[in-house]
């Protein structure tokens, strides 16, 4: 049932009522409205008429003053609140994190507490002022855009293993070691990067890759994988591109088993999708990467590394990975 506000005709009865004495119940069922609606009326005004009564002729304009006030508006009036809020962003932490650790860090204060939609509206209007605070956001955009959806067809890779006969252990994240890899483009003929994600932890590792070659993405993902204990590769899930050719010697050297998605199926690797775009956060598109060191790069796969996630129950990829991969959970 869609929300109705309270209409003056409803206070002017409410507050004859209430004055009669009459309870809160058989207030709303003389005008057809839910007991809570009344009480929550009768409370909010509460602590405004302790010296005297509520009345429909001072409690209607101030309803009529509160409902033209953005709910957002008020929050922003707790500059503890905003200061909280203002500091994670800078911190590059996302708005939903932001609005669940309020819940976790003040449990007993109301005050303290931000929505999603809250926080991204304190967001647009400090751009719509000049204010940079977007640049924290994982796409940085002064404003909402719609989501396109996207894909690119290739042909298969000779010898390739499709994704429908990985085991169904990955696809339900029950046990760890199992990745997605991917590459990200900078600003035309300037580099690229390889990415490779383990799903049940979101753990990144990247690579600096000079060119698209399956020669060098082989390479730099073999020595990228080396560093992490052998028990923690098991499988890898990539796309069709030409990049993956060389997928045999990355198995040999690395003991992954690496299967292929279908075509127009990004979804099927979700994980590194999602993962990438935070990574854009610190090389948008059109990044030269010649500019981009090795050191930068592992700057931010460090940053995303430590940063909580809803996902992992607000721990962040590298301690569920690493308490992990040091036999504390391993599955």
């Amino acid at each position: 049932m869609p929300y109705k506000h309270l209409t003056e005709n409803e206070r002017y009865v409410i507050s004859h009522l209430h004055c009669a004495g009459f309870s809160r119940r058989e207030i709303a069922r003389r005008i057809n409205r839910h007991y809570v609606t009344v009480s929550r009326e009768l409370n909010r005004y509460k602590s405004m008429y302790t010296y005297t009564t509520y009345w429909y002729d001072w409690t209607h304009p101030e309803a009529l003053k509160r409902r033209r006030k953005a709910r957002h508006h008020r929050r922003r009036s707790s500059q503890r609140l905003f200061d909280y809020v203002k500091q994670r962003l800078e911190d590059d932490w996302s708005p939903e994190i932001i609005a669940e650790k309020l819940k976790i860090d003040y449990p007993d204060d109301e005050e303290m507490r931000a929505s999603l939609e809250t926080i991204y509206q304190w967001i647009y209007l400090d751009a719509s002022e000049g204010g940079t605070l977007y640049h924290h956001l994982r796409r940085g955009r002064k404003k909402r855009r719609r989501q396109k959806r996207y894909g690119s067809g290739r042909r298969f890779i000779p010898g390739r293993v499709s994704i429908s006969e990985r085991p169904d252990s990955v696809e339900t994240r029950e046990r760890f070691g199992d990745w997605e890899g991917d590459t990200i483009e900078g600003k035309k003929s300037t580099g690229y990067m390889a990415t490779h994600v383990e799903r049940k932890s979101r753990f990144l590792i990247a690579a600096k890759l000079l060119n698209k070659k399956a020669e060098s993405l082989t390479s730099e993902s073999v020595k990228v994988f080396c560093r992490i204990p052998i028990e923690m590769r098991k499988t890898l899930t990539v796309d069709n591109g030409k990049e993956f050719a060389r997928f045999k010697e990355l198995e040999t050297q690395t003991g992954l088993t690496v299967y292929f998605a279908d075509p127009y199926s990004a979804w099927q690797r979700g994980t590194n999708e999602n993962t990438n775009g935070l990574l854009r956060q610190y090389f948008p598109k059109g990044t030269d990467f010649r500019n981009v060191t090795a050191e930068k790069l592992a700057f931010a796969v460090k940053k995303l590394n430590h940063r909580p996630r809803k996902c992992l129950g607000y721990q962040s990829p590298y301690e569920v990975f690493w308490n992990t991969s040091s036999g504390a959970l391993i599955t």
